[in-house]
């Protein structure tokens, strides 16, 4: 079974970084791209950013473009959202999810596996 586990969300303030990653036990995530999505209560997920396999290409929501990060490492087995310049609207808790094809998606419906999430709160 695939289970994308994420860690590294928290508390934190208006301009704050942090960095969130997201592990796979074995090498499921080989031959996928990857994707970060949030939720925020009460709204519906949003993708965040999304990587191709093996990491060449990257998308943003225009929302967070120049200001957060995707990368991976394939040898860890770990994708990383590294995020900058953190905004109160970034609160949410952050998915990652395992996407069915190698190229980068948008869509939800396009990924297969997810993680059970982490929560990023930041106040003003």
């Amino acid at each position: 079974q695939v289970q994308p586990v994420e860690s590294g969300g928290g508390l934190v303030e208006a301009g704050d970084s942090l960095r969130l990653s997201c592990a796979a036990s074995d090498t499921s995530f080989n031959y996928h791209a990857m994707g970060w999505f949030r939720r925020a209560p009460g709204r519906d997920h949003e993708f965040v950013a999304g990587i191709s396999w093996p990491g060449r290409k990257a998308d943003y929501a225009d929302s967070v473009k120049g200001r957060f990060t995707i990368s991976r490492d394939n040898v860890k087995n770990t994708v990383y959202l590294q995020m900058s310049g953190l905004k109160p609207e970034d609160t949410a808790t952050y998915y990652c999810a395992r996407a069915r094809f190698t190229t980068t998606q948008r869509s939800k419906t396009e990924y297969d596996y997810w993680g059970q999430g982490t929560r990023v709160t930041v106040s003003s």
